[in-house]
């Protein structure tokens, strides 16, 4: 696991030989204003520097199945600059998605039949840009955003995780962990 801080301590966070376990509270959530007319920053995310020219890993089961429940990577310069990506539970699916962040929220997802799987999520920063992939076991990457990101400002990345409709929700994270970036957009 990285070596970082909380944003927002959960619930709790412990490990267990298998992971670190998170329990994120009622109505934690990252969201700016689009369509939902709130704001929220109250999302559980264990952070750490995230320069220029790298890419960030985590880890995680899919093991959740009430509305909204979510977990994956956070990229963050401030409250109002992210990115988040990863699986969220949305309308009875596993959904995989992006919410990608400069002053207003936007959010792309599309189903997938990933519950109860170990998916990696894999965000790379190089330039003005990050790209995000993700993976269910050892499948093959696939693009899930290309996102304009400010180059060279100081930022933090790792994992997180929300509940905004419930309380209970616990997702075992497998990894995380900063490499080296994609060195390329397409294979």
């Amino acid at each position: 696991m990285i070596d970082g801080a909380w944003l927002n301590p959960p619930v709790e966070a412990a490990e267990d030989g298998r992971g670190l376990r998170v329990t994120a509270a009622r109505g934690s959530d990252f969201w700016r204003t689009t369509s939902y007319g709130y704001d929220r920053d109250g999302g559980h995310a264990l952070l750490a520097p995230f320069g220029p020219e790298a890419a960030v890993e985590v880890s995680f089961v899919a093991d959740y199945d009430r509305q909204f429940d979510q977990a994956g990577l956070l990229v963050r310069i401030d409250e109002a600059t992210w990115i988040k990506a990863g699986l969220e539970y949305c309308d009875g699916a596993m959904q995989l998605g992006a919410v990608v962040t400069a002053g207003l929220s936007d959010w792309s997802s599309a189903p997938v039949d990933w519950a109860g799987r170990e998916v990696t999520v894999r965000a790379s920063r190089s330039g003005d840009a990050v790209t995000v992939r993700a993976r269910a076991g050892g499948e093959p990457w696939r693009m899930i955003r290309l996102a304009p990101f400010p180059a060279g400002v100081p930022a933090r990345a790792g994992l997180y995780c929300c509940a905004p409709e419930r309380a209970g929700l616990t997702v075992r994270f497998t990894g995380a962990a900063f490499t080296a970036p994609d060195e390329a957009l397409h294979p």
